[in-house]
């Protein structure tokens, strides 16, 4: 074996996907979200949030228990508890730049007004947006579920 060769799993690039939607959300919204962290840590892909509670929280709870990577983006100093990495930004809502920024695509799940600044952003700079129960907005691709939008995610992770 060549030591300088990488082998097929190094080679494999994790692609780090943003799962947004509201601190406050439904019981549906939050079984969604908590597949699509399962499913995303299934594929080995790196999970990022806001790190709050709602979406945030489920979504990086499915992740953690499928023994995927959580990171969070926080506002403050603080995140939820199934998060492996915690980014505090410290600066409020303007961290959603640095949260889409950072991903290659976006899986929205429900959502207010934070989220449709994220999907504006995402939108702006050219990030594929994935939506469960969303925004309808043009640009925002709908899914009937978490299986459908982690399915599409990723084919479009793995064409680019």
């Amino acid at each position: 074996m060549d030591l300088f060769q990488p082998s097929e799993c190094i080679r494999r690039e994790r692609h780090q996907i943003a799962v947004i939607g509201a601190a406050e959300a439904s019981p549906e919204e939050e079984q969604f979200a908590y597949q699509v962290g399962e499913l995303l840590a299934a594929e080995a892909c790196i999970l990022l949030t806001g790190g709050q509670g709602g979406v945030m929280e489920a979504s990086s709870k499915g992740a953690h228990d499928g023994g995927g990577t959580v990171v969070g983006i926080v506002p403050g100093c603080e995140g939820n508890p199934y998060l492996d990495v915690i980014i505090k930004t410290r600066i409020g809502h303007s961290r959603n730049v640095i949260l889409v920024e950072s991903a290659t695509g976006v899986i929205a799940v429900g959502g207010s007004y934070g989220t449709l600044s994220e999907i504006g952003i995402a939108l702006k700079t050219g990030k594929p947006v994935f939506g469960i129960r969303t925004w309808d907005i043009p640009g925002v691709i709908p899914c009937s579920d978490s299986t459908e939008a982690v399915q599409l995610l990723i084919r479009y992770c793995n064409s680019i």
